[in-house]
């Protein structure tokens, strides 16, 4: 499979040369990383979705759109697939292949470029004490 993502990664990265009036990719890559990313989370509420109703034909042809906007997502912000791989290999080392790493670990800060934005806390507010405006 890494095979596939690899030849769509090429793909990807020689449509930012193609015209946007063509190439729906080039469009994509053009719109931003906003577009892209709101993109990448439709289709995977519709991998989501189509789990939910049982289709796996559906969650087969759902799921490839997810990986094709996925590696759109990866070539704006200079994600190469080989990082993803060396790091899911880093997490098999760690903690065996089906594990996830939890949230916080001090001891193993996922690599970040110099250019990206500091990372945001996602904050829950709890339901009881937020008061109504009336």
């Amino acid at each position: 499979m890494s095979d596939s993502l690899d030849r769509l990664h090429q793909a990807v990265l020689a449509a930012q040369a193609a015209d946007p009036a063509s190439s729906r990719t080039a469009r994509l890559l053009r719109a931003g990383r906003s577009k892209m990313a709101k993109k990448l989370a439709e289709e995977a509420v519709e991998v989501a979705i189509d789990t939910m109703h049982g289709d796996c034909d559906a969650m087969v042809r759902e799921s490839a759109d997810l990986l094709y906007n996925l590696v759109v997502l990866w070539v704006a912000s200079g994600i190469h697939p080989k990082d993803v791989w060396m790091e899911m290999e880093r997490r098999e080392q760690l903690l065996g292949i089906a594990e996830k790493l939890p949230k916080e670990r001090p001891d193993a800060p996922l690599r970040e470029r110099p250019d990206a934005p500091p990372r945001r806390k996602v904050i829950a507010l709890d339901r009881s004490r937020v008061r109504k405006r009336r």
